[in-house]
């Protein structure tokens, strides 16, 4: 012998329920997009120029240029032949 079941069909969802769903569903997106981004800018950083940048371009102070060219000067001295 067959059994006749009724199941009622879903009500379709109104404006603010979809509203609801559709919000929910683009925070859900944006969320797992944000949370397993593989890019991570932080972990490349870079926290300004390094030496060799700072020796090509940063003049040398005043203080640096003297005792630069005692060394020169003492070189030559040294290097130079007594007569």
């Amino acid at each position: 012998m067959a059994t006749i079941t009724s199941a009622s069909l879903p009500r379709p969802a109104t404006r603010g329920e979809a509203k609801l769903f559709a919000e929910f569903r683009a925070f859900w997106r944006a969320f797992v997009a944000k949370a397993f981004n593989p890019y991570r800018p932080e972990l490349h950083y870079m926290r300004g120029p390094g030496p060799a940048w700072r020796a090509k371009h940063v003049g040398l102070s005043p203080a640096v240029q003297s005792m630069l060219a005692e060394i020169r000067t003492g070189k030559a001295r040294r290097s130079s032949p007594s007569a």
